[in-house]
């Protein structure tokens, strides 16, 4: 017995393509968001893994790279934009959607002033849909006069924040907190160009720190405070951070293209 297509309408207007709405409409799914400038993105490879490998564990499929730099470059040429801030999206029936946005502004990110919240996200692992526990707590964040959420056990265990990577300075090497999270495409190209490490970190350790940054796909940023634990911006510190980044290079999405 075939399985009638779903009826769906937005607004009293009919889906012009019923079946990938529903598709949409389940939150079940993952993805992954770069900045592409002149048709390029840093850490291409890293983000085509990280969505085939979760292709492969939520929809048991394999996810080609090459399909996905190809969606991509038709999106970007679509849009008519070549700096742009892009997501891919995988859904249920391996259906993949890019969104085309403005790009991010370059440059470092503004100092963050951050709150702990007592959650950490399911399959952190992942970059899932469906983030309704991370997102809830941001916004509440904000509303409180603070930039972003960071993640923590019942213990005060650090993860990560809420859509970002956090790392410490103890004055000699960078921390990237080892409680289970999304090692971030940003912390990933970091991580080997810092002499980096990964421990333990608790709410209970922070004044022992003496700086502190986030890092996603939109920015790097210092770290002022989380709660009333306070940090100066270590500009030397930063100065190292912010340089590695930049000396990554650009990858082209068009195979062929000469970075």
């Amino acid at each position: 017995m075939t399985t009638p297509t779903p009826h769906i309408e937005i607004d009293s207007i009919p889906a012009t393509d019923p079946g990938l709405l529903a598709a949409l409409m389940t939150g079940y799914g993952h993805f992954t968001a770069m900045q592409v400038r002149d048709g390029r993105a840093k850490g291409l490879d890293l983000h085509l893994d990280r969505l085939d490998h979760a292709t492969r564990e939520l929809f048991g499929r394999a996810l080609d790279g090459q399909h996905v730099r190809a969606l991509i470059t038709g999106a970007l040429e679509a849009s008519g934009q070549q700096d742009a801030s892009v997501r891919v999206y995988v859904y249920p029936d391996v259906r993949v959607a890019v969104t085309v946005a403005a790009p991010a502004p370059d440059g470092p990110g503004a100092p963050q002033r951050l709150t702990a919240v007592e959650y950490w996200r399911p399959a952190p692992h992942i970059k899932h849909l469906g983030g309704f526990g991370q997102g809830y707590h941001r916004e509440a964040a904000r509303r409180a006069g603070f930039d972003e959420a960071v993640l923590t056990s019942p213990h005060g265990e650090i993860a990560e924040g809420a859509i970002t990577n956090i790392a410490f300075w103890d004055g000699t090497s960078v921390i990237w907190p080892s409680a289970p999270c999304l090692h971030g495409i940003a912390m990933a190209l970091l991580e080997p160009r810092l002499e980096s490490v990964r421990r333990p970190v608790t709410l209970a350790d922070l004044a022992g720190y003496r700086a502190a940054f986030v890092t996603n796909s939109r920015s790097i940023a210092p770290v002022t405070a989380i709660d009333e634990v306070t940090f100066a911006v270590d500009e030397e510190l930063m100065g190292r951070v912010y340089s590695a980044y930049d000396a990554v290079e650009w990858d082209a999405l068009q195979s062929g293209s000469k970075a």
